[in-house]
């Protein structure tokens, strides 16, 4: 049986999304710290093995490990190979609102890097104002870009990603 069609017996797995992503660190110190295993993402231009300390393991060893996921350069396809590999309970750490929609939709977890998590309840207007600021951008127009990433940002992610990684252990 695989880890798929028995999530009742397994843990959930943290993949994250690391285009871009300023939390790579914190994310995979939460899968230390609660034994589960690691998946980092992205393109084959990223040097995805620099996230991984000589302690972390390949292979499992007490429910931790690290692994990476190289997928090719192009928009999207770290998302769709997440996407392909989730199952229901998992959580995934990304800035992309298209991707936490999808991971939703799969009855997985979803958290932003500044540590909110998404929630079915409100991902239709996040991808509704995502489209409409995409217009806004296609005519010409401006919009206003994410602040900058602050301390008081990794410590939310952190203490949020530790809250969810609980939640879906005690489910």
């Amino acid at each position: 049986m695989s880890r798929s069609e028995d999530h009742s017996t397994t843990r959930p797995t943290i993949f994250v999304d690391a285009d871009a992503c300023p939390v790579t660190a914190e994310a995979i110190a939460a899968a230390r710290k609660h034994s589960l295993r690691a998946v980092i993402a992205g393109n084959s231009t990223q040097n995805l093995a620099r996230h991984i300390r000589r302690a972390d393991p390949r292979e499992e060893t007490g429910g931790f490990w690290v692994d990476t996921l190289p997928v090719a350069v192009g928009s999207d396809s770290a998302d769709f190979a997440i996407v392909e590999e989730l199952s229901p309970g998992d959580i995934v750490v990304t800035q992309d609102i298209g991707l936490a929609a999808m991971v939703l939709g799969r009855k997985a977890k979803a958290i932003g890097v500044r540590g909110r998590v998404f929630s079915l309840a409100t991902i239709d207007m996040d991808m509704e104002i995502r489209h409409q600021e995409k217009k806004v951008r296609r005519q010409g127009g401006r919009t206003k870009g994410p602040a900058a990433f602050t301390e008081d940002d990794r410590a939310m992610f952190a203490a949020n990603l530790d809250r969810l990684i609980r939640g879906q252990m005690e489910s």
